[in-house]
Order: structure tokens, then C-alpha cells, then sequence
């Protein structure tokens, strides 16, 4: 992933992301980076549409629709976390649970939630990425 691909934010999803906070910015910008990253090598992916769903910053696969929706964005007060949401109807976080349950802060039936001072987790959220954007090739 290059520097220019990264920089080319949609401007109404750069104006949300400013409103983070300073560790939860750069925590979204290398989960950004990895969602883009996995993109590009998991087959049947296709390009990445980044967006705004429910006022937070969004990763579509229109083109193949072969994955589930992907959110990134501060929990409301708590800007020391950044969460990773998937559609809660999706048995992902079940997944993710039954495979990353020691390595991952799993929420309810949709989340993610990565603490900004700790290291992120690159293996089990590359997996989870992947496995997001490939929900619906995979399901069945």
C-alpha cells in the first residue's frame, strides 16, 4: 500500500476521523491500512469502497459484494480504543471468538475493540479482516 492510495480518503470520511482522538487516529490509520492491505491480497475481494455508514468510516465490497460491511471508529468516550465492527446478523465474532478468543477483546456480536497503547494484534486482524471480507463467499 502506497502513500498516495492511503491518502485518498474521501473527504466527508477524513472529517470524521479528525474528530478522533490523537492515539485513536494513528490506531485507525494502521487498521486502515491492513483493511486495504488484505483487500489487495485475498482473492475474490475486489476493489474497496471507503465510505460513511451510520456516521462512521466504512469498508464495502461493491464490486463482488463477497464481504460484510466493516467499520472502524472511536467508541463514544473512549479515546484510548478504536473498535472494528461487523454486522451483528453475521456469525463472524463467534469465529472470531472460537479462534482469537485469548488474543482479540471480542464484544457482543459485533466487535472488535483495540486498545490504542497496546500493539495491534496483526495476525488474528489480518484473519478477521479477511474472513469479513469474504463473509458471503464463504457462508454458505
Amino acid at each position: 500500500m502506497t502513500k498516495t492510495e492511503l491518502s485518498e480518503m474521501p473527504d466527508n470520511v477524513r472529517e470524521v476521523v479528525e474528530q478522533f482522538s490523537p492515539q485513536a487516529k494513528e490506531t485507525f490509520h494502521e487498521i486502515r491500512e491492513l483493511i486495504f492491505s488484505v483487500a489487495a491480497q485475498t482473492q475474490g475481494v475486489g476493489r474497496l469502497q471507503e465510505t460513511l455508514k451510520w456516521g462512521e468510516p466504512s469498508y464495502l465490497t461493491p464490486a463482488t459484494k463477497s464481504g460484510t460491511t466493516i467499520r472502524v471508529c472511536m467508541p463514544k468516550n473512549a479515546p484510548d480504543k478504536v473498535g472494528v465492527y461487523v454486522n451483528c446478523k453475521t456469525t463472524l465474532v463467534d469465529t472470531y471468538r472460537e479462534l482469537y478468543g485469548d488474543q482479540l477483546n471480542l464484544i457482543g456480536t459485533r466487535a472488535i475493540i483495540i486498545a490504542t497503547k497496546e500493539p495491534l494484534p496483526i495476525e488474528p486482524l489480518k484473519h478477521a479482516i479477511a474472513m469479513a471480507l469474504t463473509y458471503h463467499l464463504t457462508k454458505g
